[in-house]
């Protein structure tokens, strides 16, 4: 059977269908085509929207029901890894290596997945929003060695996970929870994880419906919060810090 979506607006500002009117089958698939502007993403990460696709395919943009989120003040950490992270050295930086963590990010299997959908455009689109202060990475380091991270798109007062991982075992964990702490020091509520799977759920990640999600980010969004670089507002964060 084929499907049937609205094609995006030329103009990147131009509103996206209602979030209700995205297919069931692919879950969550709302729209097609447009660009990776700036304005474009931004636009869609306040409706929450995002894209996702992989090489060959039009740009495809999703609103899936139900929406996986975390509280900051809910990403659970087993006692196991806690007791891990005690005796770590690692230490949590923010916007330090942007590029490094998203190409990271694009590097690495993913289970049921062929390739990645962070291609090469997408990378440069989401290195133009850092470079204006909306995406960012918490990133971290074993010494001078980059061993894990995780970058999104921060929007008022609300945090848009796009993607994580791990080159040692645990560190996106990490990132995960030293990204969490700053956010609920700062008074920031949620973390938007997209697609819940198994091990986010495993972190603490809940199953929001769709409208509820679309309420409270549209909130948060609107709120004033400082734009560019988190360098110094995040600071360095020892990860042992997390255990407690």
């Amino acid at each position: 059977m084929q499907l049937t979506l609205p094609w995006l607006d030329a103009d990147p500002a131009a509103p996206f269908p209602p979030a209700d009117s995205a297919l069931v089958e692919p879950a969550g698939l709302l729209a097609a085509g447009g660009d990776l502007s700036p304005a474009r993403l931004l636009n869609a990460y306040r409706s929450g929207v995002f894209p996702w696709f992989s090489e060959g395919q039009p740009l495809l943009w999703w609103c899936p029901d139900p929406r996986a989120v975390f509280r900051t003040d809910g990403v659970l950490l087993s006692r196991r890894f806690r007791r891990q992270l005690r005796s770590s050295h690692w230490v949590l930086r923010a916007d330090t290596a942007f590029d490094e963590v998203v190409a990271a990010c694009a590097r690495t299997p993913r289970p049921g997945q062929k390739g990645t959908w962070i291609t090469a455009g997408m990378q440069a689109a989401y290195g133009q929003l850092h470079r204006m202060g909306h995406a960012h990475s918490i990133e971290v380091f074993d010494g001078g060695r980059l061993v894990g991270g995780i970058y999104g798109v921060a929007i008022g007062r609300m945090f848009f996970g796009e993607s994580m991982y791990s080159g040692v075992s645990g560190a996106s964990k990490a990132a995960l929870a030293g990204l969490a702490f700053r956010l609920r020091e700062w008074g920031w509520p949620l973390i938007d994880a997209q697609v819940e799977n198994p091990h986010l759920d495993s972190l603490g990640a809940e199953s929001w419906p769709r409208e509820r999600f679309l309420r409270e980010i549209a909130a948060l969004t609107a709120r004033n919060a400082p734009t560019g670089a988190w360098t110094g507002r995040f600071g360095e964060l020892a990860a042992a810090s997390l255990s407690e």
